[in-house]
C-alpha cells in the first residue's frame, strides 16, 4: 500500500497570496484580531527576514514598509483547502481531511492508472498550481511517515518500503507536533530530530514521558500504523473574498470576479465537473435609496437590503471563466447593486459537463457559451422576460403563453432527427398581432359582413363562427370573447394583395371582447 500527504505550509500565507497573486515575490505579514490588539500570526520567510516577529503588534509591523500586512481570512482558508481537497479528489477516491492545509490519499491500485508513484505525485504538484497553491508532497506505506515527511521536507518526496527510519531521522522533532511541555523536555535533553528521539530506550522513555512519549517514539520512526479517516466530498464550490476597501464600479469588480471565477472552474475541472448554476452574493456599505422610500421602511428591510443576491443560471454546464464572466457583468449591468461591496460570495452548484458528437452532416450551430452571451445581451436591451422560448400555459385562454430561458436542442437529437417528406410538412400558420389590432366590424344577422381596420376596409366574403371562450371569471383580469375566422378582400378584384392602405387580402381571425365592449383583429393565416 502507498499513501500521499499534501501539505500546504504556512497555509495562511499561501490563501492570502491565492487571493492576490501579485503578492507572491512579496514580503507578507498577517494579522489577526480587533485594533488596536491585532496582532502577527503569520507572515512568510521574506518578512521574517526583514524583521517581522510572530505576536508582534500590527501597528509596529505597519512600521516596516517593505512588508505587506493583511488581514486573515478564515472564509479564504476554507475556500482554500476545499480546493486542496478537490485536488485530492481528482486522484483518489479515498480521502483524509487531516488538518488545516493537509490531506493524507490512499493510492492503492492507481499505479495502474497512473503508470508510477512518481507521476502521481507529479500530477498533484500540478494540479494543486492550478488552484492557486504550492504544497510539499510525500508518498510513503505508512501514513504517518508521509504525514510528518511532508511537514518536513520541501517538495516532492518519495520514500521506499523500510526507509521510512532512515529518512525521518533528519527531521526536527516538531514535525510530530508533540505538546508544549513535552517539547520543552526533549530540549532540555537535546533532543532535537527524530533520529535522535528514535535512538532513546523505549523503557526509559516511557517511564519519563508516559504513553505520549512512546507515542512519539513511535511515529518518529515511522513504525506507527493507523486507518485513514476517510472525508465525504463537498457538494458545492465557493469561493469568499472580504474587501479591505469598499468598491463601487464595476471594473473593478469584474477584476475581482474574474478571480474567483478562475479559482471555481480550476476546482470543478480537478473533479471533473461543471457548473449548472451560479449563485453572486454581496454585503453591501453605505446603503442609499432614495428618501421617500425610507421613510417607508422599517430597519428590518434595511438590514436585508444590505445583502444583494443575483442567481445566474446556465442553459448547459460549463465552466469557463472568460464566458461567465461576461454573463455576470451583463447581469449586473442590468441590475446594479445599490450599495458599495466589501464582501464577494461566489457558489456553484456543480453537474457533469455536457458531451456530445457532431455529425458529418448535420450543420454547424452556434456555440451555446457564446450563443448565452448575445441572449444575455439582446436581454439587457429588451429585458429578460422578453428574451427566451415562448411555451404554452395550462389555459383556454387564446394566446397565452409564457417565457422559459432559451435551451437549444442537442447535438445528438439535432443529429438523429429525420426529415420527413414534404407531403407531411405542409401546414398552415397563424400570425398573431401583438398587441392586437382595434377593428370596426359591421354585422349582418349576427355575421360579420364588412370589417376595417389600420385605416382600410374590406369586404367578408366568408366566414366561420363564433366560436365563445371565456374563463378566470372570478380574477380580476377574466375573458370573454366570440372569435370568428373571416376572410377578408379589400379591393374589388379580389385578388391577394397589398392595398394602398397597408391591409392585406387574406384570412383573419378577429373577435368581440365583451369586457372591453369592442373588437380586435387577432391575426392573420398564412
Amino acid at each position: 500500500m502507498a499513501f500521499a500527504s499534501i501539505y500546504v505550509p504556512n497555509s495562511m500565507v499561501q490563501t492570502i497570496v491565492r487571493a492576490e497573486p501579485d503578492l507572491r515575490d512579496r514580503a507578507i505579514a498577517l494579522v489577526d484580531g480587533c485594533p488596536p490588539l491585532w496582532k502577527i500570526v503569520a507572515a512568510n520567510e521574506a518578512a521574517l527576514r526583514e524583521g517581522i516577529e510572530l505576536g508582534m503588534g500590527g501597528s509596529q509591523a505597519q512600521q516596516f514598509c517593505k512588508v505587506e500586512v493583511r488581514h486573515r481570512s478564515p472564509e479564504q482558508e476554507k475556500a482554500a483547502h476545499a480546493a486542496l481537497l478537490d485536488v485530492g479528489w481528482s486522484v483518489s477516491p479515498r480521502i483524509e481531511d487531516t488538518a488545516p492545509g493537509m490531506i493524507v490519499l490512499d493510492l492503492a491500485g492507481l499505479t495502474s492508472l497512473f503508470k508510477s508513484l512518481e507521476n502521481i505525485a507529479a500530477i498533484l504538484a500540478e494540479r494543486s498550481s492550478r488552484v492557486g497553491l504550492h504544497p510539499n508532497i510525500a508518498v510513503a506505506s505508512n501514513i504517518e511517515a508521509a504525514i510528518h515527511a511532508a511537514r518536513g521536507l520541501a517538495g516532492i518526496t518519495l520514500i521506499p518500503p523500510g526507509e521510512e527510519p532512515e529518512r525521518l531521522s533528519s527531521l526536527p522533532v516538531e514535525v510530530l507536533l508533540p505538546s508544549t511541555e513535552i517539547l520543552e523536555t526533549l530540549q532540555r535533553w537535546g533532543i532535537r530530530t527524530c533520529g535522535a528521539l528514535t535512538a532513546l530506550p523505549l523503557l526509559q522513555l516511557s517511564e519519563r514521558l508516559g504513553t505520549e512519549g512512546v507515542f512519539l517514539h513511535q511515529r518518529a520512526g515511522g513504525k506507527y500504523c493507523r486507518s485513514l479517516v476517510l472525508a465525504e466530498p463537498e457538494t458545492r464550490f465557493t469561493e469568499e473574498m472580504k474587501l479591505d476597501y469598499a468598491i463601487t464600479e464595476l471594473e473593478p469588480l469584474s477584476f475581482l470576479l474574474h478571480r474567483l471565477l478562475d479559482q471555481v472552474c480550476a476546482r470543478l475541472e480537478a473533479r471533473a465537473l461543471a457548473a449548472s448554476a451560479f449563485c453572486l452574493r454581496f454585503d453591501l456599505k453605505d446603503f442609499m435609496e432614495e428618501e421617500s422610500k425610507v421613510k417607508n421602511k422599517s430597519s428590518v428591510s434595511m438590514t436585508e437590503s444590505r445583502i444583494y443576491e443575483k442567481i445566474l443560471r446556465l442553459p448547459v454546464p460549463m465552466r469557463d471563466s472568460k464566458t461567465l464572466l461576461k454573463l455576470l457583468r451583463l447581469q449586473l449591468q442590468s441590475d446594479p447593486p445599490n450599495g458599495s461591496i466589501v464582501k464577494i460570495i461566489l457558489t456553484a452548484e456543480p453537474a457533469r459537463p455536457r458531451a456530445g458528437q457532431k455529425g458529418l452532416f448535420v450543420p454547424d450551430s452556434p456555440d451555446r457559451e457564446k450563443l448565452e452571451v448575445t441572449i444575455a445581451r439582446i436581454a439587457g436591451l429588451v429585458g429578460n422576460s422578453n428574451v427566451g422560448s415562448p411555451q404554452l400555459v395550462d389555459t383556454h385562454r387564446p394566446g397565452e403563453f409564457r417565457m422559459f430561458p432559451f435551451s437549444p436542442a442537442s447535438e445528438e437529437s439535432a443529429g438523429s432527427r429525420k426529415r420527413e417528406p414534404s407531403s407531411r410538412r405542409t401546414a398552415i400558420a397563424f400570425r398573431m398581432f401583438r398587441p392586437e389590432l382595434l377593428a370596426n366590424v359591421e354585422s349582418r344577422e349576427g355575421c360579420p359582413f364588412r370589417v376595417s381596420f389600420r385605416g382600410a376596409r374590406g369586404n367578408v366574403v366568408a366566414a366561420s363562427g363564433p366560436w365563445r371562450t371565456s374563463g378566470d371569471w372570478w380574477e380580476t383580469h377574466g375573458w370573454r370573447e366570440d372569435e370568428w375566422d373571416v376572410e377578408i378582400h379589400f379591393n374589388s378584384s379580389g385578388k391577394k394583395q397589398i392595398s394602398h392602405r397597408g391591409a392585406q387580402d387574406g384570412l383573419y381571425r378577429i373577435y368581440y371582447d365583451w369586457m372591453r365592449r369592442s373588437w380586435f383583429v387577432r391575426g392573420r393565416y398564412d
